[in-house]
Formats: structure tokens, C-alpha cells, sequence
């Protein structure tokens, strides 16, 4: 762009204003041609991958198939199992009672210790019968006494002088004295203290001297011979026990013995819903005490399974616990499985074929319907 000025003249009297004038440079649109032909080839670039894409694009969005993933298998066949029921108990005593005074009076002698072993009527203590004989002594002169009353009345009333109202009181008086004698024989008994089964003398509360009121607690009785095992059953398990099956019981002290259920309750109890079942078993020597705890398993049934590793069982995306497998199709299957015995070293299910490859090692990288590449494995596994 140009300015046009007219020259100033010196004509003081000629003082009209030049006016500016402005021309246009041809240079100056070369740029807006080459901005837009800047955006234009812009535009091109960006659409050409769109139109044309290139074979780098292509192999970008296709994506390779997984491999197969490989995974250890081992072959497992199915055994006989015994299945088990186990539950924890308490030893109790066959037999367990306290002994209480009969009478009243002084305690004369105490014949037994406390933990010693007794036969059944065995003495463990005697009242003073000083007082009884004194009883017995009258009860028997009254008898004596009535006797005589009664066979006078009877020769004369067989003779025709007494009276039949004479004849029946001492008839009365007889009975009267002898009730007197059998009550004196009754408390003779009495005065003794007897065990009333064979046991041990668990308690013992009476010294030589002591007065003993009828009724007081004098000591306790208890018989482990045999002993009794107590267990609770669950509602879901009872079908399982009967009576007359065969168990072992475990003792926390170490001591294992054989027993036979003897009981098996028919009505629940109501906090826990579960049922008292009772295991006996042979205590001659009586080195198991009532009391202790106890482990009872008891043979329920024998069950066809397989023995694999806890490690080997998993949970699928239900939550079922199962057992991932092969089949020959090298296809991955799962399979629902049950816990029907737990040992140290591994646990047999049920669930699974008589024959199958389990997955022993990879189990968790895989899916049922998964195409897997098995190898063997672990015979351990």
C-alpha cells in the first residue's frame, strides 16, 4: 500500500486541504492463498486414514485367538470310604446318687473313706441305737402285754363270759403293739448307712459324733463300670446314629476305647435342636474318670469317593465348592463335590466319575469350557 501527497506551494492564497489516497499491495492476498491451501492439505492428511486405511491399522484391530493354557493333570479313581460321624462329648458315670440319712441321731461310726471302693450294701455308717433298743425294748413288752390280753379275752369269750366288745378291743390292742415292734425293727435298720449299688465313694460328709438329721446329704455314690460317653447329635445327622452301632471314643487324657450307642434320644432339645445320643463303654479298671471330654466317632456307612488334595477343591463364581477336570476332548469341566471325610493328609469327595484327570496345578487360570493343553502331573497331587 502507497501514499499519494501533493506537493505543498507556496500560494498563500490556494489553501484547500490535499486529500490521502490508498492503494492496494499485490503481494498482500499471496498469503491468505497459501494459509488456505495449508488447511486444505491438513484436512486431506487426516481423512486419508479414514478412506485408506493402511495394513498397519488393519492388523492393529484384529486380535489373536488365546492360546491354550497348560495345566497338570492326574488320573484318580474312585475307593470304598467308610464314611464317619464325629462329636465331641463328656464322660458321665453309669450310676451317681447321694446317700441321705433315713433317721435322726448321733453318728456312732463312719466305716469307709472318701474314695474308696464299695460293694453294694456295704456299711458306710451307723447311728447310736442306744435310743432304738430303748424303743424296741417297749414296743416288745407292749406286744408281750397285748398277747396276753387277747388270749384271756378269747377263753372267755369261748367260755360264755366275756363279751365280743371286750374280744375286739384286744384284738385292736395286739395290732397296736405289734406295728409298735415292726416300726422299732424298721428304725433299727435305719441306723445303718448302706451303699446301694457298687462304686466309689465320691463324697463323704460325717465324722464319728456328728448329729445327722433324717434327710441330710451324708456323701455320694458314683459307678463308672461301665462309663457312659454323652454326645449331641444335630437334626440333620440323626438318621446317621442308631442304637447298637459300634464307636470309638478318644479321652483327652490319650486313652482310646471301644463302645456301642446305647441311646439315642426322640425328643430335641429346644435351645439347640439337637438330640442326646449315649456311648457305653467298659471301664473295669476304672483308670477313666466321669467328667473328662471326649471324641466320639462312630462308622455311619461306607460311600464310594475320590481321595485328592484340599488344595486341588475350589469354589466357582456361585460359590459351589467343586473339582476342576479334563475330559478327553482336553476340555476344562467342573464338578460339584461333597467333603464326606477329612484326614491329615488329604479328603475324600463324592461327585465326581468312577475316572477322571483332575487338574492338579493351574486349576486357577482356567474356566469350565476352557480349551486347556493337560500334561501329567503330581501323583501326589
Amino acid at each position: 500500500m502507497t501514499f499519494d501527497k501533493t506537493e505543498h506551494t507556496d500560494d498563500a492564497d490556494d489553501e484547500t486541504p490535499q486529500r490521502l489516497t490508498f492503494e492496494s499491495d499485490k503481494g498482500s492476498s499471496r498469503s491468505t492463498w497459501i494459509a488456505a491451501a495449508f488447511v486444505v492439505a491438513i484436512v486431506v492428511w487426516m481423512g486419508s486414514g479414514f478412506i485408506f486405511p493402511s495394513d498397519q491399522a488393519e492388523s492393529s484391530n484384529m486380535r489373536e485367538a488365546p492360546k491354550p493354557v497348560s495345566v497338570a493333570v492326574r488320573a484318580a479313581t474312585a475307593e470304598t470310604v467308610t464314611q464317619l460321624y464325629r462329636a465331641e462329648g463328656q464322660a458321665l458315670p453309669d450310676r451317681d446318687t447321694m446317700m441321705r440319712a433315713e433317721t435322726s441321731g448321733d453318728i456312732e461310726a463312719v466305716l469307709v473313706r472318701k474314695g474308696q471302693d464299695v460293694a453294694a450294701g456295704t456299711v458306710i455308717a451307723r447311728f447310736d441305737p442306744t435310743n432304738n433298743k430303748a424303743d424296741a425294748n417297749r414296743a416288745a413288752e407292749e406286744l408281750a402285754r397285748a398277747q396276753r390280753e387277747f388270749d384271756n379275752a378269747q377263753q372267755l369269750l369261748d367260755r360264755g363270759v366275756a363279751t365280743i366288745d371286750r374280744m375286739t378291743d384286744a384284738r385292736a390292742a395286739l395290732a397296736s403293739a405289734q406295728a409298735q415292734v415292726t416300726a422299732a425293727e424298721q428304725a433299727a435298720k435305719a441306723l445303718t448307712i448302706t451303699a446301694p449299688f457298687a462304686g466309689r465313694i465320691e463324697t463323704l460328709d460325717i465324722d464319728e459324733g456328728e448329729f445327722v438329721s433324717a434327710g441330710t446329704e451324708v456323701g455320694r455314690l458314683v459307678d463308672i463300670t461301665p462309663l457312659t460317653v454323652a454326645i449331641q447329635v444335630p437334626q440333620q445327622s440323626l438318621t446317621r446314629i442308631s442304637v447298637g452301632q459300634t464307636a470309638t471314643v478318644r479321652f483327652i487324657t490319650g486313652e482310646e476305647r471301644d463302645g456301642t450307642v446305647v441311646f439315642v434320644g426322640t425328643s430335641a432339645a429346644s435351645e439347640t435342636r439337637t438330640f442326646l445320643a449315649e456311648v457305653e463303654i467298659a471301664n473295669e479298671d476304672g483308670k477313666i474318670p466321669a467328667g473328662i471330654s471326649a471324641e466320639v466317632i462312630i462308622p455311619t456307612g461306607e460311600v464310594t469317593a475320590h481321595f485328592l488334595s484340599p488344595s486341588i477343591v475350589s469354589l466357582n463364581s456361585e460359590g459351589t465348592l467343586g473339582v476342576k477336570t479334563v475330559n478327553d476332548d482336553d476340555v476344562v469341566e467342573f464338578f460339584p463335590v461333597e467333603v464326606v471325610k477329612a484326614q491329615i493328609d488329604g479328603i475324600w469327595v463324592t461327585g465326581l466319575p468312577e475316572t477322571v484327570n483332575v487338574i492338579t496345578v493351574g486349576q486357577g487360570y482356567v474356566s469350565a469350557d476352557d480349551t486347556v493343553i493337560p500334561s501329567a502331573g503330581d501323583t501326589n497331587g
